[in-house]
């Protein structure tokens, strides 16, 4: 069948929202970039060998090495939760331990995945503002003779973090140097990466690979694609047998083109440069309107796709029933909007003005 017959193929499926429906919940909430749906029917058609020996995913190793330097390798995954966990168990040994910040998604969001599935031992640090910090990592970087305690072998970061908020490149650089010099590896999170790159405006390696990250969860369904994620592989010296993790994980998927495809389509251009942009734009944007609403405080600063901001519970909770959004600490009265590739002008103003409303009444 022809691509463009593809795209106009009719079918008995109903749309079952309404997409003028907007929130701020989450940036998953958002739907697919058009580039995206067009990489997938591309990729679609025909038989292609599975399990990632594909055309598609041998070409997404020179786009992320274009990105990550010669060395780097990737491992199409199904999701974040499975990329940090392959990510960290190939770092490990069965005794091991991963220092994290106490807010760290791999603690409080991944329903003990990495300590059931993949064995390991969190060992989390409380933050202000979710970064560590190398004297952070050295409240927990001890006792690695003891054998009555989990071995610290792995620092764990979030770029950007679950509290919004952007390491630097010097600070990344810094923490990474710590953790070598102890004989620990690094991880970063990036499943809002794009978002961090755009707002320091510096290329993704100069927080990963050139900083001395050691592998990396790449992000992609918070930025515009349908699904899947990525482990990167930016210190091969510091893995082994990833393939064989990958499948002992389920996050082998054996129509693999249609993730690299995905990727591709983000990465092989500005597409992942422009959706951050744009989303990060689109959140100062909001904190902008925000600051002009009596009895509404942001409590951290605003560097990429979210804003953290406290007001009255039942003012959220009205609002929420004009506009999705989360609590972030429903008892302290802390919410979290987060703003997407999608999210409008008209989208930011419009909720804005509805704060304003709910917090006259």
């Amino acid at each position: 069948m022809a691509d463009a017959e593809a795209l106009n193929t009719p079918t008995d499926a109903k749309r079952r929202h309404d997409p003028a429906v907007r929130g701020f919940a989450s940036d998953n909430y958002a739907g697919v970039h058009p580039e995206i749906l067009a990489a997938l029917a591309l990729a679609n058609g025909g038989h292609q060998p599975a399990y990632g020996a594909d055309e598609y995913s041998a070409h997404l190793t020179s786009v992320i090495r274009s990105h990550f330097g010669p060395r780097a390798e990737v491992y199409p995954v199904f999701n974040g939760t499975g990329a940090n966990v392959v990510a960290l168990q190939s770092l490990t040994d069965r005794w091991s331990a991963v220092i994290c910040a106490d807010s760290a998604h791999i603690h409080v969001d991944e329903c003990g995945a990495p300590e059931r599935v993949g064995g390991l031992k969190l060992l989390t640090v409380p933050t202000e503002d979710g970064k560590l910090t190398p004297e952070l990592i050295d409240r927990e970087a001890f006792g690695w003779d003891d054998e009555h305690r989990a071995m610290p072998q792995v620092v764990s970061l979030a770029q950007n973090t679950e509290l919004g908020t952007v390491y630097t490149v010097e600070e990344i650089r810094a923490l990474c140097a710590h953790a070598h010099e102890r004989g620990m590896r690094v991880h970063l999170d990036g499943a809002r990466i794009a978002n961090a790159a755009a707002a320091l405006d510096v290329p993704m390696r100069s927080f990963t690979n050139a900083a001395g990250v050691d592998i990396l969860s790449l992000g992609g369904t918070k930025n515009g694609m349908m699904a899947g994620e990525a482990v990167v592989v930016l210190n091969p010296g510091a893995v082994g047998a990833m393939k064989h993790l990958r499948k002992l994980s389920m996050q082998l998927s054996s129509k693999t083109r249609f993730i690299s495809a995905q990727f591709e389509a983000l990465l092989s251009g500005d597409l992942w440069l422009r959706n951050a942009r744009h989303a990060n734009a689109m959140a100062q944007r909001l904190a902008e309107g925000v600051k002009t609403v009596d009895g509404v405080r942001i409590l951290h600063a605003v560097e990429a796709n979210a804003v953290f901001a406290r007001l009255p519970h039942d003012v959220s909770e009205r609002l929420q029933r004009r506009y999705r959004f989360y609590f972030w600490d429903e008892a302290a009265g802390d919410v979290r909007w987060m703003c997407s590739f999608d999210t409008t002008e008209q989208d930011v103003d419009g909720f804005v003005e509805a704060l304003r409303e709910e917090m006259g009444r």
